[in-house]
C-alpha cells in the first residue's frame, strides 16, 4: 500500500539516496532540507502523511523542540531519527522527546524499509482509532496512577492533599516519568473537575509564539482565557521566554493580565499546575528565570522520580500497559508476557522514562505475531542490555567502583528485580549477619527488596556522617541539588541545621 513519507535532511546526496530507496519500495516522499521546511510541509500534509525521517546525523544534531512540535500538528504519526554512530545521547534524547526509532547511519536500505514499514503498521492502526500513546483527554484519576513503589506513593499521597486547595504545584522530574497524569488526577480530585484541563508545552512551541498561545492576544484566545474556571497546566515552564514569565507573575500576583492592543486587563480565574525537568533553582541563579516567579509558584512542588530509580513500578506498568494496548487491538485475550521479557524490561533504565516504556510496550504489542511477548519482541532494549552484559569482568567491576552509592544501589535494585520477574530466587544478602559500616542491604529478612525509600534515607544518613554534614559535598555526592536535599531531610525527618545528629 503506497503511503506518503516525510523525509527531512540537509544532505542533498544522502535525500536522494533515501528518497530513491524508500520510492522503489512503492511510496511516496516529500523531502525537506531544513527542520524549519520540515515542519512547514508537516504542516500543509498532516493528514496525509504516515512516517517523518529526520537526520540527525550532521550539523548541528537534534533540534531538541523538533520532534514535540511534530507530535503537537499529529501526534499519530510516527517519527524515525537518523543518528551518527555512536551518537548515544542524541538517541537518547530522540527516544525521551517520543520518538518512534532510531536508525544508525550509514543505514543500510533492509533496515531502512523495515522500521518504515513498522512505523506504518503503528500509524495504520491509530488511523482505526487506537492511538499509540494515551489519550489524556478523559477523567484521570490518582487510581490510575501505579505506585507499587514508596517513591510513587508518596506522590500520590502529596497529590490528593495538592488537590484540596487552588495553591501552585510544580510538577519536577525528567521527562516522561508522568507529570501529565499526576496534574490531571489533581485537577479531577479537585472541586474545579468539571471545568477545563488545558495543557500547553513551553517546548513544543516557539519563543515567538508562546506568549500570544497561552494569554491571547487581540481576536484570538489563549490558553488562559480556555482554562476559566479550571486548571491550567503549563509543562517545561523553565522554556518560558522573559516577556512570558513577566506576564505569568502579573498572573499569580493580581489575577489579570494586561495585554497590548487591549483596552481593559485580562482577568482569569485558574488554577495553575507546573512542571519541569529541570531545576529551577539553577535556572533562577543562571539568570535564565525570574526569582520571583520561582518563588510564587514553587509553593507545593512534588517530585516524581525516574523509572530507574522506582523499579519496583515497572512490572506492573508493563502489565497494565500490555492489558489496555491488547483491548485496543482487539486482540481475543490479553497477551502473556514471558518472565525473560519482563526481566529484559524491568532491568532497562529506560531513560525515557514511562513513556519509552509505553511506546516499547505498544510497539511489542501491535507487532506481535504469537499470543506472548518475548525478550525477542524488544529488540532495541535487547541489544543495549545485551552491550553491557558483554563487558569484562574487569571492565564491569571498574565501572562499578566508578558509580557513584547511589548508582550502585539502583544497579543491586535493578539485578533483583530482573532476578524476581524471572521467577528466580534471590540471592542471599547474609541480612543480620555482620556487615561492614558503608553496606547498604537491598532485601529485607523475608528476602523482599526493600523500600526504595528506605534506602535512600540510609544512604542519605550515611552521606551526611561520611560528608560531615557539608550540606554541598553531601549534594553533590549524592547527584542532587541542595534544594532537594533538604526538601529530603524534611520529609526524613533530619534536622537540616544539625545534620550529623541524625545520620547514620
Amino acid at each position: 500500500m503506497t503511503a506518503q513519507i516525510l523525509l527531512i535532511d540537509e544532505d542533498a546526496a544522502e535525500r536522494r539516496s533515501m528518497k530513491a530507496a524508500i520510492e522503489a519500495h512503492g511510496h511516496a516522499v516529500h523531502v525537506a532540507d531544513t527542520a524549519h521546511a520540515g515542519l512547514d510541509a508537516f504542516r500543509r500534509h498532516r493528514d496525509a502523511i504516515s512516517v517523518v525521517l529526520i537526520d540527525a546525523a550532521s550539523g548541528e544534531g537534534l533540534d531538541p523542540s523538533i520532534i514535540p512540535m511534530l507530535t503537537e500538528i499529529n501526534p499519530a504519526v510516527p517519527v524515525i531519527v537518523g543518528i551518527a554512530e555512536g551518537a548515544t545521547e542524541t538517541a537518547v534524547n530522540a527516544m525521551r522527546a517520543g520518538a518512534f526509532d532510531f536508525l544508525v547511519k550509514p543505514i543500510a536500505q533492509e533496515r531502512l524499509i523495515g522500521a518504515i514499514e513498522s512505523a506504518l503498521k503503528i500509524h495504520r492502526t491509530s488511523l482505526q482509532g487506537r492511538t499509540p500513546r494515551r489519550a489524556r483527554s478523559g477523567s484521570v484519576s490518582f487510581s490510575d496512577v501505579t505506585a507499587a513503589s514508596a517513591a510513587m506513593s508518596r506522590v500520590v499521597e502529596l497529590g490528593r492533599r495538592a488537590a484540596q486547595s487552588t495553591i501552585p504545584v510544580m510538577l519536577e522530574g525528567e521527562a516522561g516519568v508522568g507529570k501529565e497524569l499526576i496534574a490531571r488526577a489533581i485537577h479531577v480530585a479537585s472541586d474545579r473537575s468539571s471545568r477545563p484541563f488545558v495543557g500547553v508545552n513551553c517546548n513544543a512551541i516557539s519563543p515567538a509564539q508562546i506568549e500570544e498561545v497561552l494569554f491571547g492576544s487581540d481576536g484570538l484566545t489563549g490558553k488562559l482565557s480556555e482554562a476559566e474556571g479550571g486548571t491550567l497546566f503549563i509543562e517545561e515552564i523553565s522554556e518560558l521566554p522573559p516577556a512570558g514569565q513577566m506576564r505569568l507573575l502579573e498572573l499569580v500576583q493580581s489575577g489579570e493580565v494586561h495585554l497590548a492592543g487591549l483596552q481593559r486587563p485580562l482577568k482569569a480565574n485558574v488554577r495553575l499546575i507546573l512542571a519541569t525537568n529541570k531545576d529551577l533553582i539553577e535556572e533562577v541563579k543562571a539568570g535564565r528565570f525570574r526569582e520571583d516567579l520561582y518563588y510564587r509558584l514553587n509553593v507545593f512542588p512534588i517530585t516524581i522520580a525516574s523509572l530507574r530509580r522506582r523499579k519496583e513500578d515497572i512490572p506492573h506498568l508493563i502489565r497494565a500497559f500490555v492489558e489496555r494496548f491488547s483491548l485496543e487491538q482487539r486482540l481475543p485475550r490479553s497477551l502473556h508476557v514471558e518472565p525473560s521479557a519482563l526481566a529484559l524490561l524491568t532491568s532497562f533504565d529506560w531513560p525515557g522514562n514511562t513513556r519509552q516504556l509505553e511506546n516499547a510496550i505498544f510497539r511489542a504489542v501491535v507487532l506481535a505475531e504469537g499470543t506472548s511477548l518475548r525478550e525477542a519482541d524488544f529488540p532495541q532494549i535487547a541489544a543495549q542490555m545485551s552491550g553491557h552484559r558483554g563487558a569484562s569482568s574487569a571492565d564491569s567491576q571498574a565501572a562499578v567502583q566508578e558509580q557513584s552509592p547511589i548508582a550502585r544501589v539502583q544497579a543491586s535494585l535493578a539485578e533483583r528485580a530482573a532476578a524476581f520477574a524471572g521467577g528466580q530466587s534471590a540471592p542471599s544478602t547474609g541480612f543480620g549477619s555482620t556487615q561492614s559500616a558503608n553496606v547498604i542491604v537491598s532485601t529485607d529478612e523475608a528476602g523482599n527488596v526493600r523500600k526504595l525509600a528506605e534506602i535512600e534515607e540510609e544512604l542519605i544518613r550515611f552521606a551526611l556522617k561520611f560528608y560531615r554534614g557539608q550540606m554541598s559535598q553531601v549534594a553533590r555526592k549524592l547527584g542532587i541539588g541542595r534544594s532537594t536535599l533538604y526538601r529530603k531531610l524534611k520529609d526524613y525527618g533530619i534536622d537540616p541545621d544539625d545534620p550529623q545528629k541524625d545520620a547514620a
